[in-house]
């Protein structure tokens, strides 16, 4: 789904309190009865809550839901999307939206800017809407998920990828500076670089090569495998050539049972990338695991930071049972989502919770590229009078 801000700005207090009932009975209830978001919103009056459900239905924040048992709502991605939007003008780190500057397997990124005019990245995850398309094969995994739970997962992603790019940023490492986080969202700085999948030529593919190779081994050292350490992940700037790498909602620890597969797979696609694109086969056929030196704990640290252990087990599964399923990959190495059957949470009849007002639901789309983030320069629209 796409990020639409239109409705943002006339949202009164009583809707946002409305909404955030919505988010907080989500936990406890995959469909929230209006009875409950009543009580929840604190507010006096059925009617002004009815009528702040309306508005919030109608702008697809939002969406009415029948069950055998009550009717009641769900939250939307949408809906979060706004929540977090209305935490970071609340806290100043954003207060206009721009273009859509990239997409990824699951997410969306976007240019905003603070109320003085600097240009940041709005990074969304939104995890589940690959994996649900890919219905056939997730069918009994999907049957124990719902909206609620891919959005609880998002925020895990966001949660772990906000904490990671923290300590590595104060620690030197080559990575964008991360600004705020809010639900599934994470504001960074904007690079002013290309990804290494859009570069064609470099002056010096042996330097560039050793460079990549030598943040592997770094960050190996402090006790971190990136996990997915290829050219859609790698920013390259354009005059100094130096790398920054993105993307860290499947970084491990070192001592992860899956460290060593991971980091010779990070390895592995430098040296594929480069052999096609440049033609360069670096001489020697390193670095390898038994070259990792450790002198460093940020692993330890990660998770002292407030990205628990009990975290990480469930975005790891996740990340292990759903999204590698989810992924087809081609000749090019693009990836492609799966079938395109069933709906989001996994229901192939649709006869339980059958959802009214289809009208205010925002299809979600196919995406079939990876995360893109280019330099663009955008005129941004403010979200808040």
């Amino acid at each position: 789904m796409k990020l639409n801000t239109q409705a943002l700005r006339y949202l009164s207090a009583e809707d946002w309190r409305v909404l955030t009932a919505v988010e907080m009975g989500s936990k406890n209830h995959e469909v929230v009865p209006t009875v409950l978001i009543i009580k929840i919103s604190g507010l006096r009056g059925a009617s002004g809550v009815n009528k702040s459900i309306s508005t919030l239905a109608k702008s697809g924040l939002i969406a009415k839901v029948k069950n055998a048992k009550y009717d009641g709502y769900r939250l939307t991605y949408g809906g979060l999307d706004y929540l977090a939007l209305n935490s970071f003008v609340k806290r100043k780190t954003a207060y206009s939206v721009g273009n859509q500057i990239g997409v990824g397997k699951e997410s969306d990124i976007y240019v905003v800017a603070d109320d003085s005019g600097a240009q940041r990245v709005l990074k969304i995850h939104r995890l589940g809407r690959i994996s649900f398309r890919s219905v056939k094969t997730n069918r009994d995994y999907l049957r124990n998920r719902n909206s609620a739970s891919w959005m609880y997962m998002s925020r895990l992603a966001a949660i772990k990828e906000y904490a990671f790019m923290k300590i590595l940023h104060e620690n030197g490492f080559p990575v964008p500076r991360p600004i705020d986080q809010a639900r599934h969202c994470i504001i960074m700085e904007l690079i002013d670089a290309f990804p290494l999948r859009q570069v064609s030529d470099v002056s010096d593919p042996p330097k560039l090569y050793m460079d990549l190779m030598n943040l592997l081994l770094k960050f190996a050292s402090v006790g971190l495998i990136h996990g997915d350490f290829n050219e859609f992940n790698i920013l390259v700037h354009e005059t100094t050539q130096e790398p920054v790498v993105i993307d860290f909602p499947q970084m491990i620890s070192i001592d992860h049972a899956n460290a060593k597969e991971q980091f010779d797979r990070d390895v592995q696609c430098i040296k594929t990338f480069f052999e096609r694109r440049f033609r360069y086969t670096a001489d020697d056929d390193g670095p390898h695991w038994s070259d990792i030196k450790r002198v460093g704990k940020l692993d330890i640290e990660v998770e002292a930071s407030g990205f628990s252990r009990k975290q990480a087990k469930e975005l790891e599964k996740y990340m292990r049972e759903v999204a590698p399923l989810s992924l087809v990959s081609n000749e090019d190495g693009d990836y492609e989502s799966g079938d395109d059957d069933g709906d989001e949470d996994g229901d192939e009849d649709g006869d339980e919770d059958r959802e009214e007002n289809d009208e205010h639901e925002t299809e979600e789309e196919e995406i079939s590229q990876e995360v893109t983030l280019t330099k663009e320069p955008d005129a941004v629209r403010p979200v808040v009078q």
